[in-house]
């Protein structure tokens, strides 16, 4: 589990951050719009503006085609343990190692597009399929351990009073027509608890759908948080005869039926 010292803050937020009070949580959601193009002229010596700041710190130079450097989910405990999500975080875990695995295309879009460099393109190269691991931003939790037990998904389906639900996007972009990758996360918060959902989707059309999740939930009559962490991943060709072509654009539907690759568990404990 990613771990550092404080939330990533982006200074100068254009937009008010809305907060929310349930129990002993304070939650702020922020959406906002996307990264600027160029140097806004105006940064400072230890303040530089927000394309500076991503051009700086993130490993490749290639972005998304829509990055939304404001946008937050932060969940504070009143004992200072912090959850929270934002993009910088997220694309400072791009993958690097490469798939080896080539656009799906014909003949006709391969000669229309053979001066762009797309063709050899594969999807292992970060710079345009964009693939993280990112589960989260934690800070000031004194105790972290794997955990048997997960979460109750049954609790999850009951009928239960929504308070708050949010859909908060941290970057998307259609892989110059080829399928779609996109980073978000949403919350839903019930009398009984919050249940967090952070997902990057990756879909290559023809050849490819996979998808990173972490699923975070906390009963406000316990001690403690769980966290889920899953990879899922199927090619193309072996989802055709279950999957219709349809259900293969909508994340919500095709997700659940991808072959599940990677799980872990960990069971946060709140301060006593």
């Amino acid at each position: 589990m990613e771990s550092t010292p404080s939330a990533t803050r982006i200074q100068a937020t254009p937009a008010r951050v809305e907060t929310h009070n349930f129990n002993d949580w304070t939650i702020r959601c922020c959406a906002s719009h996307i990264l600027p193009s160029k140097c806004s002229g105006s940064c400072f010596e230890n303040e530089p503006c927000v394309f500076c700041r991503f051009s700086k710190e993130l490993p490749s130079p290639h972005l998304p085609e829509m990055v939304f450097p404001y946008n937050l989910l932060e969940v504070q405990h009143k004992s200072g343990c912090c959850i929270s999500f934002n993009a910088l975080d997220a694309l400072k875990r791009l993958k690097s190692e490469n798939l080896s695995l080539k656009i799906a295309c014909s003949e006709a879009w391969k000669q229309a597009r053979a001066d762009t460099g797309l063709v050899s393109k594969t999807i292992g190269d970060h710079d345009w399929t964009f693939q993280t691991d990112y589960n989260g931003t934690y800070a000031n939790w004194p105790k972290k351990e794997y955990s048997d037990t997960g979460i109750d998904m049954e609790v999850l389906k009951k009928r239960d009073r929504i308070d708050l639900y949010r859909d908060v996007m941290l970057f998307e972009d259609e892989l110059h027509d080829n399928g779609v990758a996109v980073n978000n996360v949403r919350i839903r918060v019930m009398p009984s608890g919050f249940f967090i959902l952070l997902r990057y989707f990756l879909r290559v059309d023809g050849v490819l759908i996979m998808a990173n999740e972490t699923r975070v939930y906390h009963d406000f009559s316990t001690d403690h948080v769980v966290v889920e962490t899953s990879h899922r991943e199927n090619k193309v060709e072996e989802l055709k005869l279950q999957v219709p072509l349809s259900m293969m654009t909508e994340p919500d539907e095709v997700t659940p039926l991808l072959t599940l690759r990677q799980f872990t568990c960990e069971k946060l404990t709140l301060p006593s």
